[in-house]
């Protein structure tokens, strides 16, 4: 058997903790792109924005509000809902505004008869069959438009479904679903890759659905809860903000909202802790967050019930 012969063994020294290992070039971002400007022109206001940018984008340049439900920023514009629908000079319909790219010399009417009937008769349509009592800032847009959904009738037999509550961390509530696939894009290509739920059946039988429809416990679902976050009508809610609900204890206007950082790795993820009554009601993440983006993980989203558990009673002595 031959020997090794070691000829220098400073090669074979490990790292030594006194001597700092030499560090590597602080990573940045890459320098943003020049983009040639556009010229358009939205209620009689000239603005130059961004190439690429949307008619949305423009319409918040001029602090012009524009009612959406099927549109996030951190989504994939998807045009379903059709509440976001403005008046382009030359085009034979509306279009959408949070899809449709700006072009040169645009002429756009955001708030003309036509876009105000059109948005009017789409309110009344989503309110006349589906449950929209929890959908943030919707009796705004009601009041905005004059819309009145109860001219086409009181039961919305057309979504019908019952409550959907089979795991203890959030509640399906379809008849509240208003199909904007926001939720789909969000468990898809958009946010997480899980494909747990999409659009199954047509006309009025489409709905959001598992794979083949199981209980939630048996599909790819992993509870990252970003379906939630991104839905605008509460047709996917918390399981605790159901309950309370139910209870007639839900009251957002005694909610405190404090941001932090998630307690559980290291990635930084943005938490905004929604508490009331000194218990924690619910967890969001920021949409403008640039580690997060809105979404967040089942122990980010729902791994906060620690932080309410009474400490036991110490053993008497």
């Amino acid at each position: 058997m031959s020997e090794i012969v070691i000829t220098n063994p400073a090669n074979f020294d490990a790292p030594r903790p006194t001597i700092p290992l030499p560090r590597g070039p602080i990573p940045a971002a890459p320098p943003k792109i020049a983009r040639r400007s556009i010229d358009i022109k939205i209620d009689g206001q000239a603005i130059s924005v961004p190439e690429g940018s949307t008619i949305l984008d423009a319409a918040k340049e001029l602090g012009i509000e524009t009612p959406t439900l099927c549109y996030l920023e951190s989504l994939t514009p998807v045009n379903v809902c059709r509440v976001c629908v403005v008046e382009l000079e030359g085009s034979r319909t509306l279009v959408p505004a949070c899809s449709r790219k700006v072009e040169p010399n645009m002429s756009i009417k955001t708030d003309s008869e036509r876009v105000r009937l059109s948005r009017r008769i789409v309110l009344e349509f989503l309110a006349s069959s589906v449950d929209l009592s929890t959908a943030p800032n919707m009796r705004e847009y009601m009041d905005r438009y004059d819309a009145h959904p109860e001219r086409f009738g009181e039961t919305r037999a057309t979504v019908a479904q019952p409550i959907k509550i089979d795991n203890d961390l959030y509640v399906r509530d379809y008849s509240k679903c208003v199909l904007c696939y926001k939720c789909v894009e969000a468990c898809g290509v958009d946010a997480q890759n899980t494909f747990a739920i999409a659009v199954a059946g047509r006309g009025f039988s489409a709905r959001i659905a598992t794979e083949f429809d199981v209980p939630l416990p048996d599909s790819a679902c992993v509870y990252c809860g970003n379906c939630i976050g991104v839905c605008p009508t509460g047709a996917l809610m918390f399981k605790s903000e159901y309950d309370m609900r139910q209870a007639g204890t839900w009251d957002e206007a005694r909610q405190t909202q404090t941001d932090t950082i998630c307690p559980y790795c290291g990635v930084g993820c943005d938490l905004t802790v929604h508490q009331q009554d000194g218990k924690i009601v619910r967890v969001t993440s920021p949409l403008d967050h640039s580690v997060t983006h809105g979404n967040l993980c089942i122990k980010g989203r729902f791994g906060w019930q620690y932080v309410q558990i009474q400490p036991a009673d110490p053993p008497e002595e």
